[in-house]
């Protein structure tokens, strides 16, 4: 079973811990071998490379500037919009393999998403949900 894990600084065994209460036992995944890509260019190398993996984590924030302290307003949200990111965030390569399933015929891989970034973590599997939903309407 091939799995690839996004992102920038982290391994996988490093999401053990707070991955748990998303997983329960299943986060015993994160101690076994996965492939490592740090950025969106590496991702989808990869991926046009070596194929569709089985299983992917994503983390969200993928560069400092994702994490600088004025991204968000009181409220939480975004103040700044993902188009204004010079570098891609994991919801960038979520939605690049979403249009690469699609355009090559081939099932999105399972997913988890192991960011630390709670919106960031919402939209990518936002991302996911609205992509089966148009795969959903097209069958």
């Amino acid at each position: 079973m091939k799995k690839l894990f996004l992102d920038d600084v982290r391994v996988p065994e490093d999401c053990m811990s707070y991955m748990k209460y998303r997983l329960g036992s299943e986060v015993e995944i994160y101690s076994e071998i996965w492939d490592i890509v740090r950025n969106y260019e590496d991702f989808v190398k990869y991926i046009s490379t070596e194929g569709v993996p089985d299983i992917i984590s994503f983390d969200h924030d993928l560069a400092d500037e994702h994490y600088s302290p004025d991204m968000y307003l009181s409220s939480g949200e975004y103040n700044k919009l993902y188009e204004e990111f010079k570098e891609k965030t994991g919801n960038d390569c979520a939605k690049w393999l979403c249009e690469y399933c699609f355009t090559n015929g081939i099932p999105l891989p399972k997913y988890f998403v192991h960011s630390m970034n709670p919106i960031g973590t919402n939209n990518i599997i936002n991302t996911f949900e609205s992509f089966e939903k148009f795969l959903e309407k097209l069958s």
